[in-house]
């Protein structure tokens, strides 16, 4: 499961939301996927999901649980996992237990998955955790961006969602969710002299550069843009694509519950 390719969020720095995302998720184009919804066996949490392992990427559940997760790109991480990762997103969703307490679980157990990054909370506080820099880390307020390295490293796809996110941002008062869709769009290729080097060769980093993805067989599947406001009020919508063609759209808007 290549768990999503990019994340970008503004965390407790706009005046009316606690929490803005918007978030592309790449992956083989058959792999059976399933769009956003509350799951019927487990009616709390409102998420896409992988029908390989029955993992998800990103959700968030009805008291304001949070969770996302990508992979981390280098070949020595790419081997088969012991354990799903995206078992690790519904794990936090159905449970209890605070962002830190997961995390130091997780901690634990970092060697059953190869590389992933993570982001766990709720609106209020957003923590941080991948299994290769093995450290725990709450996000500070402000725009931040995570691609298939760490937090905040700064490929081109990265910086360019993060500038455009914190610009937009800062001219609005109410979210145009339209408007982070556009972001999300955009399929123009890094050039040569600032892609990073993942040990998968320059021709397919190239190709893999873009915020939206569109090759042959693999590619941005969704796209989800998720606000939560001041009042608890939660609006997530997810566009859903095939071959870098649009499929569908579903939208949720509810207010969290004590």
């Amino acid at each position: 499961m290549n768990l999503m390719c990019l994340i970008l969020f503004q965390l407790h720095e706009h005046p009316n939301y606690k929490l803005i995302l918007a978030a592309n998720r790449d992956e083989a184009y058959n792999r059976p996927t399933a769009q956003a919804s509350f799951w019927q066996d487990k009616p709390h949490i409102l998420a896409g999901r992988d029908l390989v392992q029955m993992g998800t990427w990103l959700g968030v559940s009805s008291s304001g649980r949070f969770a996302a997760l990508t992979n981390y790109r280098h070949p020595a991480h790419m081997k088969p996992s012991i354990k799903s990762r995206g078992e690790i997103v519904t794990n936090y969703l159905a449970g209890s237990e605070s962002a830190h307490e997961f995390l130091q679980k997780l901690e634990q157990q970092k060697a059953i998955y190869v590389g992933y990054n993570v982001l766990v909370g709720n609106p209020n506080e957003l923590i941080y955790y991948n299994n290769i820099e093995d450290e725990i880390t709450p996000i500070k307020p402000g725009t931040h961006g995570l691609s298939n390295h760490f937090l905040n490293t700064p490929w081109p796809k990265v910086e360019i969602g993060k500038k455009r996110l914190r610009s937009y941002l800062k001219q609005t008062k109410q979210v145009d969710s339209e408007e982070l869709f556009k972001i999300l769009a955009d399929t123009e290729e890094s050039t040569e002299e600032l892609l990073p080097d993942t040990g998968i060769g320059l021709t397919l980093e190239k190709k893999l550069s873009p915020l939206f993805i569109k090759l042959p067989d693999y590619g941005t599947r969704c796209s989800t843009v998720l606000t939560i406001d001041q009042d608890n009020n939660v609006s997530f919508t997810e566009r859903t694509f095939l071959a870098g063609e649009f499929v569908d759209e579903v939208n949720y808007n509810f207010l969290l519950s004590n």
